[in-house]
């Protein structure tokens, strides 16, 4: 079984737009365009069980309408998609926000401090980890080549500052900063995601970063549009682990962290 827990969609009309975008940010080539229906096709060809989807709103207005659109998407295909939520720190409708969020059974927030601007540490983004702090996950871009907003040393203060906070630091801990993620995070207790690293990192770093977080605190994940989930699979086949090891990664890890919020959906 294997659980994506790291897709992006977006509605047909702005899908191609918001890919274009995300790929002129970080100056990489989209494989995809974005849809639910490309992201299915996708899933069937590679035999991926189940995807987390989310969309991230890059202002506060966009918070709601996302959200909408997630839950509807996981209602049309509940099988296949889990939904995490998007908030926005500047929204000064925060509190309502968030019961929007858990009304629709979406089951976690999608942060990305740098679309956002704001910084992990951010006062305004207390509020939020307040809110979600024994309630549900957050799945949190990590890293930047040109801001430190999204910097694994931000997100260890926040692990001290919540000690019931469950925290999913995607790209293991900090795209195109992972001796740092490694350094600052590896003894605490948060989850690490596994997209948008395997293209850039070796195979035995990736090991070693496997290691440093712990085998109960990795989590697959793709990045569609950006990546192919069946190309993040095959990278996988070429860093040596065992049965036991891949079926906590590809599954076992984040199932077991959402059933530890069932009981609140």
């Amino acid at each position: 079984m294997v659980i994506d827990v790291h897709t992006h969609i977006f509605p047909e009309h702005i899908a191609e737009k918001a890919t274009n975008n995300i790929g002129n940010y970080y100056q990489i080539p989209i494989q995809f365009n974005g849809t639910v229906n490309q992201l299915l096709d996708n899933m069937q060809q590679y035999h991926i069980d189940k995807c987390v989807v989310n969309s991230v709103a890059t202002n506060p207005h966009q918070v709601q309408t996302i959200n909408q659109f997630v839950a509807e998407q996981v209602k049309n295909y509940p099988n296949q998609l889990i939904g995490f939520g998007s908030l926005h720190p500047d929204s000064e409708n925060l509190e309502q926000d968030f019961q929007q969020l858990r009304e629709l059974k979406l089951k976690g927030i999608k942060l990305h401090p740098d679309f956002q601007g704001r910084a992990i540490d951010d006062p305004k983004v207390m509020k939020i980890y307040e809110m979600a702090e024994g309630c549900c996950p957050i799945l949190m871009h990590m890293g930047s080549t040109d801001s430190d907003l999204s910097s694994p040393k931000r997100l260890a203060k926040i692990l001290d500052l919540f000690p019931k906070l469950d925290i999913i630091a995607a790209h293991f801990g900090g795209w195109s900063h992972w001796e740092d993620a490694a350094l600052e995070l590896a003894l605490k207790r948060v989850y690490v995601d596994s997209s948008s690293t395997q293209y850039a990192v070796k195979p035995h770093q990736i090991r070693e970063l496997i290691d440093i977080f712990g085998i109960h605190h990795v989590i697959f994940g793709s990045d569609y549009p950006i990546f192919n989930a069946g190309d993040e699979l095959k990278r996988f086949e070429n860093i040596p682990m065992t049965e036991e090891e891949k079926e906590c990664i590809f599954h076992g890890n984040i199932e077991r962290l959402l059933l530890k919020y069932k009981t609140n959906s």
